[in-house]
């Protein structure tokens, strides 16, 4: 899998993995009726490192990197990842977790943190688990799910 960062010509196959996460609204703190161009502004905002990983030459996942925090917060930054509903259990999220990891650290970051990690999700729990964060915080019924109702959510972090 070769992660790369994101391109112009990229911004069609961002927008169909982007998109279908964002209306389902289960994992992101996004307006589910937010437009096209409000959610690629979003995601390609000038304050973000924005890559994508392509396996055999399809961009089945996109992840941006960003300061957490302005001033004395800078030295930690904050990640957002998807991956493309035909591609979930592939590895993508994984590889692209492994990639920021690295790529945080050349940038000379102390620390990676999740800001809003939905409790539901449990598959990326397990797997930020397993890549090295642990759960800062709990933060009690602060996510709406648009099918379980309140659900907690999570700060998830790891010092690099």
């Amino acid at each position: 899998m070769l992660i790369r960062p994101a391109r112009h010509e990229d911004r069609s196959a961002i927008l169909s993995i982007i998109g279908p996460t964002i209306r389902a609204g289960e994992t992101y703190t996004l307006d589910p009726a937010m437009g096209e161009a409000e959610a690629l502004a979003y995601w390609l905002a000038a304050d973000k490192e924005t890559f994508v990983a392509e396996d055999e030459g399809v961009i089945v996942g996109t992840y941006y990197m960003r300061p957490n925090q302005a001033g004395g917060g800078g030295h930690v930054c904050n990640c957002g990842y998807m991956t493309d509903g035909s591609a979930l259990g592939r590895g993508v999220a994984r590889a692209m977790c492994g990639h920021s990891l690295e790529h945080a650290r050349s940038r000379g970051y102390r620390a990676m943190q999740f800001n809003f990690v939905v409790s539901t999700n449990e598959r990326a729990v397990r797997l930020w688990q397993s890549m090295g964060f642990h759960i800062a915080g709990r933060l009690p019924l602060a996510f709406r799910h648009p099918s379980l109702g309140y659900v907690d959510a999570l700060v998830m972090f790891q010092a690099l």
